[in-house]
């Protein structure tokens, strides 16, 4: 059997300032700021949860969440 999972939860900012949407991100969810290389920056949560990531945007703000898998094809015809 394949085994998929929840691997990031993304913040898409629509924002020209990575930097000040990183810190607000940072000090809401309680996690440092970790790795930033614009348009992308990483907030260090535990280990055990899901990834959390910032993105720099065009379009409107939203979230969405990445998922992963070790069998696409399988994941799909499920």
């Amino acid at each position: 059997m394949h085994r998929s999972r929840l691997s990031t939860i993304v913040i898409d900012c629509q924002a020209d300032d990575l930097e000040g949407a990183s810190a607000f991100w940072s000090a809401a969810l309680g996690y440092p700021v970790g790795k930033s290389n614009d348009p992308y920056a990483d907030l260090n949560g535990p280990a055990a949860e899901p990834k959390v990531l910032l993105q720099r945007v065009d379009h409107a703000s939203r979230v969405h969440l990445d998922i992963e898998t070790d069998d696409l094809d399988a994941e799909v015809t499920r």
